[in-house]
């Protein structure tokens, strides 16, 4: 008893000599002092770090917004903004908050839309790629994405008729990734017509898990890079970059070569346009593979996850779906995408989607310019990091009444301070330059969905429930169940 005491003692004097040798050795000044936030944030990251890991971040970052306000330290340099106001200065002010070193560690390797830091290198890739991601210049992808769309529907009934029950998130995958690989190759992966994940999808989920690790931990992968430090699952993850890289080469090669033997008859992709461009107005080889590769990332698990959601909550909540129904009945037998672009509630629905299951709710961190600034009244100096999330910025009650609550009605009138708050999409300079694809992708699949399968309701087949669909936060939102089943008739 006496040992254990002893033991106690002495563990409590070591913590009491560790809390006043920090205090010794750390600066009188904190140029974040005055920044609210939980105690531990002045000393380490560690425990945001190991949130992150964990797919609860977001959801923590929210709980300290509600406790401390609209901007909250969470680290010794970086601080979190809910504030509406602050997040327009942040995202809409060119060449002042660069992208943070994270995006360098998130997508290794060459520069890409994505994730290039220095302005004048996206500028530049942006410009290249804006035209064929407009709206106008999609009209000419129109046909493969309807006939994608279309082919998922199929593969969805036939499911479901053996089955009992169609895994949605599936079959949204397989189309959102065979989407955007023909659009970016020339080629799909054919993931809907073999009904399984291809090695390019696999490789593309490892990429995936090893960024969240790279980020979180960046200095000790540099380490292991340094001094060859043979780490197994890093070992993987190299050999999966170099297998999706090697692909995207031999991809855009052998549709170059197309182009030049078949021209204007050759199927166009979002990159052909800039294999004869002159040198002010095209890419090198590596720079178009790491932009087709960040095309993939962004376009596959997004697009499939804000499907599967929207669905999901629409065979939820009855009213929902019988006004959505009602209006899809409207259409002709032989509507085209124009017909479903303007139909007001399933814009409704897809924004209400958007705004409480963003298909990407963590933080979008930015480098405080060098000059400091103020927001939401604090000053941040140079060098810092700022971070907005939209899951806090989707949750702002006075923005969104009841914001747990799942009503598309509330799209009818937005206010100046929805809009605002709104941003499914990240930033106005840097917003997703794939926002139109993913719209045409999300207002065509819903439509054939719901006039296919108007009887659709949640399964409960296989132990379904409510708890698969409870939502991990990473950089992107994924179902914890990792699966969305749906009976269709």
């Amino acid at each position: 008893m006496d040992l254990l005491s002893d033991r106690q003692l002495y563990f409590g004097g070591g913590v009491a000599l560790l809390a006043v040798l920090v205090a010794l050795l750390t600066p009188l000044r904190d140029p974040l002092s005055e920044v609210p936030g939980p105690w531990y944030a002045r000393w380490t990251d560690l425990p945001i770090k190991y949130l992150g890991l964990t797919g609860r971040k977001p959801i923590y970052i929210q709980t300290l917004h509600l406790k401390y306000g609209p901007i909250v330290r969470v680290s010794p340099r970086e601080v979190y903004v809910a504030d509406p106001a602050a997040a327009q200065q942040i995202h809409r002010i060119k060449k002042k908050f660069l992208k943070d070193p994270w995006y360098a560690n998130f997508v290794s390797g060459q520069d890409s839309v994505f994730s290039a830091r220095d302005v004048d290198v996206h500028r530049r890739h942006r410009k290249l790629l804006s035209a064929p991601l407009s709206e106008p210049g999609l009209k000419a992808f129109l046909p493969q994405v309807e006939a994608k769309v279309r082919l998922a529907i199929q593969r969805m009934g036939e499911e479901a008729e053996t089955r009992g029950a169609a895994d949605i998130l599936k079959w949204w995958m397989f189309m959102a990734t065979d989407v955007i690989g023909e659009l970016s190759f020339g080629e799909s992966f054919r993931m809907l017509e073999h009904g399984k994940m291809n090695q390019y999808g696999a490789d593309l989920q490892a990429i995936g898990s090893f960024a969240a690790l790279r980020t979180t931990f960046p200095f000790l992968f540099r380490l292991a890079r340094v001094y060859n430090v043979p780490v197994p699952f890093m070992n993987k993850a190299k050999a999966a970059s170099l297998r999706i890289l090697s692909y995207a080469a031999e991809s855009i090669q052998r549709h170059r070569t197309i182009v030049e033997n078949e021209g204007s008859n050759a199927r166009p992709t979002l990159l052909s346009k800039l294999y004869k461009a002159g040198d002010d107005e095209t890419m090198t080889q590596n720079e178009m593979c790491g932009n087709a590769q960040s095309f993939i990332v962004a376009g596959s698990d997004t697009t499939s996850n804000t499907l599967t959601y929207l669905v999901w909550a629409v065979c939820r909540h009855p009213a929902v779906k019988a006004k959505l129904i009602k209006e899809l009945e409207q259409l002709p037998d032989d509507f085209v995408y124009d017909d479903v672009k303007g139909l007001p509630y399933l814009d409704q629905v897809i924004d209400e989607t958007l705004r409480l299951y963003p298909a990407a709710p963590s933080g979008l961190p930015r480098a405080v310019p060098p000059e400091g600034v103020e927001l939401a009244g604090y000053h941040l100096p140079g060098g810092y990091t700022v971070s907005t999330q939209a899951y806090s910025l989707h949750l702002n009650d006075d923005a969104f009444p009841e914001p747990h609550v799942f009503n598309p009605e509330r799209w009818e009138k937005p206010t100046r301070l929805m809009k605002d708050s709104f941003m499914p999409f990240g930033g106005d300079s840097r917003n997703c330059l794939g926002l139109h694809l993913a719209l045409m992708e999300l207002r065509l699949a819903t439509t054939r969905f719901f006039r296919a399968f108007p009887n659709a309701t949640v399964s409960g087949l296989d132990g379904m429930s409510d708890a698969d669909m409870e939502a991990e936060l990473y950089f992107l939102i994924i179902p914890k169940g990792h699966r969305c089943l749906i009976q269709l008739f």
